[in-house]
């Protein structure tokens, strides 16, 4: 263990971790970065298969961003976002009102994803209260959701693993199951279904409409769930239950949005409009955090009054609206113009599906390879035949991740699924690499001969 390896150690209480791990497997310092890859301070390279948590979408240190945010940082870096705006906020509110599902054309600007997901509770709780619905409290998510980590986002979701220890802080949600369509109950396949997983969720709205604000959801895939993938036709079926009961629609396209399953956002999959769309992680290609909940003129009206009415909209955070943030996610916007982002990212795709299809067609641990768009998971199983997983304290993707590390991939798992998130600047030999190492790293942890 290196100096600084002992020094952050000594001060550092990290993200996400037991922090008992780092005994034997201290963290690795990195140096600097660039395009996919991250160079520590010994000069190893690791790709970055996981987009540095889902974030990255051009490339460490690209150009485009860093000229934006040093022209930036030479006008303004931040100034309060109450009664001052500024161009770099006022471009980007345009451009994601123009990319934006019909019918979303104000934005809210907040600090990250799970703040963003708490101002979309707050505002249609608040806007159900103003409207004459006072009966409405209660929010309704299905199982596996992962909204975030404040109190009112884990509230909404479902994993225990974040959630169990809060539950007697959290708000009283409703939930009904999720869509599994590795593991079907109806038999069903993902691409061959009409969603019957929804009448669950149905039923459940129908039995409390009234007391419902808002169902809240990840549209396509429950990405901290093991990045779930489930077809369009439920979102579709869940537009069309809220607007029949009155409920709004709040779509989390923090992880999804962005191109990261082909479409700029994933509920153009399904063709539907929600009533507010929680925006960050790729919003600014990786570089600072900002999110953003951008809804309908129809709920913006119920809190424009008077001030004596006391109908304001009061949530706030001090660096909502930052300069430097709103300068790179304007630039970010420009790329996805500029360079055919998305017709990129299919064909690279394409090329990710076939290639992990080829390499791990068989494998006796791999019970799935699911994919939509740039995001691909590879569902690690004890039997194949019976998709019994592994019991969760073997840490099987834990290990096949110490050892991709060792061998310069970053392939961070979610339990035993490990998955590829890569920025979308990765080439075909960096797909094989990555592809590649994960089928290597998971045969060494396994003791299987090579392929």
């Amino acid at each position: 263990m290196n100096d600084l390896q002992k020094k952050d150690l000594r001060f550092i209480w990290h993200p996400c971790s037991q922090m008992k791990d780092y005994e034997d497997f201290p963290p690795i310092i990195i140096e600097r970065a660039r395009g996919a890859y991250l160079f520590d301070t010994d000069g190893k390279s690791y790709l970055d298969a996981v987009s540095s948590w889902w974030v990255n979408l051009f490339g460490h240190a690209n150009e485009r961003i860093n000229r934006a945010l040093r022209d930036q940082a030479e006008r303004a870096e931040h100034v309060i976002f109450a009664n001052f705006s500024h161009e770099p906020a006022i471009d980007l509110a345009e451009e994601i009102v123009r990319l934006a599902p019909e019918g979303l054309s104000k934005v809210f600007f907040a600090d990250n994803g799970s703040a963003a997901v708490e101002a979309a509770l707050k505002m249609s709780f608040h806007y159900h209260q103003q409207t004459g619905r006072t009966r409405r409290t209660k929010f309704a998510a299905i199982t596996d959701a992962y909204h975030g980590e404040t109190l009112g986002a884990l509230s909404v979701g479902d994993l225990d693993l974040y959630s169990r220890i809060y539950k007697p802080l959290l708000l009283d949600t409703l939930k009904a199951p999720g869509p599994d369509c590795y593991r079907c109950p109806f038999g069903k396949t993902r691409d061959a279904c009409d969603a019957p997983c929804f009448d669950a969720l149905e039923r459940l709205v129908a039995d409390h409409a009234r007391e419902l604000c808002a169902v809240i959801i990840e549209p396509l895939v429950q990405c901290a769930a093991g990045m779930k993938i489930y077809p369009p036709v439920y979102l579709k079926k869940l537009r069309g239950l809220c607007s029949a009961h009155g409920i709004h629609l709040i779509a989390d396209e923090i992880a999804v949005g962005f191109g990261r399953t082909g479409k700029m956002f994933a509920c153009e999959h399904a063709q539907v409009s929600p009533d507010m769309m929680c925006l960050s992680k790729g919003l600014t290609a990786g570089y600072l955090p900002m999110s953003l909940v951008v809804t309908t003129d129809e709920i913006y009206s119920a809190f424009y009054a008077d001030y004596t009415e006391l109908k304001a909209f009061l949530h706030s955070h001090s660096y909502t609206g930052n300069a430097l943030a709103c300068a790179v996610a304007r630039e970010t916007l420009a790329i996805f113009r500029d360079e055919a982002v998305l017709e990129k990212n299919a064909a690279k795709a394409a090329y990710l599906s076939a290639r992990t299809c080829e390499l791990f067609n068989g494998h006796p641990y791999v019970g799935e390879y699911r994919q939509t768009g740039m995001i691909g998971a590879l569902e690690l199983v004890a039997d194949r035949a019976t998709k019994e997983p592994f019991d969760w304290k073997k840490r099987v993707g834990y290990g096949i991740y110490r050892i991709a590390l060792e061998e310069g991939v970053l392939l961070r798992p979610l339990g035993n699924v490990i998955y590829f998130m890569p920025p979308y600047v990765v080439g075909e030999k960096d797909i094989d690499s990555m592809v590649e190492t994960a089928l290597s790293a998971t045969n060494r942890y396994f003791g299987l001969s090579p392929k």
